[in-house]
Parts: structure tokens; sequence; C-alpha cells
């Protein structure tokens, strides 16, 4: 199945059905993408969405970009509760956000590397940039 897993309700059903799943996104909130891939994403070096950091951070920039990684996890429990309470309901079995979208067979991210910053991704992560742009 092909999708975008912002709302897990794809994800939910590539479950219940078995069947592999692609999703086709630009991001999760929450960094929940490199979190389900299992991707280093430190504080220190990836900078958070929203901070306006760069990846040049001075010593407060990190500290901030901590601070609101922090913050995310509270935030996306809050945002996928009631998506995770659906799935535990329909899969019958107790199923998290994280271990729904950890079972994407491929993740095409609709990433630039012009307009990202530099960071690690897994072998089943593709960059596939460019694709929404267009030529002034």
């Amino acid at each position: 199945i092909m999708m975008d897993p912002v709302l897990p309700c794809g994800p939910i059903v590539a479950e219940y059905l078995s069947l592999p799943s692609v999703y086709f996104m630009r991001g999760l909130p929450c960094t929940l993408d490199y979190k389900a891939t299992q991707c280093p994403s430190p504080f220190s070096y990836v900078p958070r969405t929203f901070t306006s950091s760069s990846d040049r951070m001075t010593f407060t920039g990190r500290v901030k970009n901590l601070l609101v990684g922090f913050s995310e996890h509270l935030l996306c429990y809050l945002f996928y509760l009631k998506h995770e309470n659906l799935a535990s309901e329909f899969l019958h079995r107790e199923v998290t956000i994280l271990e729904l979208f950890s079972k994407a067979s491929i993740w095409l991210m609709r990433y630039d590397f012009v307009f990202e910053y530099p960071r690690p991704i897994m072998p089943n992560m593709v960059y596939i940039g460019g694709i929404n742009c267009k030529q002034k």
C-alpha cells in the first residue's frame, strides 16, 4: 500500500491486512520517521523543526534544540493518542504508533538536498527531492 502516513489510518489497514507499505511523505511530526527507522537524530547535531536553528548551532541554540526535542515527545503522545487507541482496538492487541510506522518497507522522502541539512538515513529511506518543485 502506498500512503502518506501523517494520519496513521493507512498503516493500521496495512498491518491488519499484512501488506507491505510504502510511505510517500515530506516528514512526520516529532521526527517519528527517524525514530521508526532507528536513524540517529542527535539533538546536538540535527536542528528540530520550528526552532529556526541551523546546523551550526551555538551552545544556547543546542540547549533550545534539546528542550524542543524533549517537548516533542509529549506533543506527539497527545496528537497520536486517539489513533493509538483505535489501532489497538482494531488490531485486537496493544500497539504503539512507533511500532506501526516501523513496519514500512520503504520510505520515499520528499526532501531536497538543497533545502535540508545533511543527516544520516537508513537504507530503506530514499530521498526523491525536487518532485514538488516548479521552475520560476
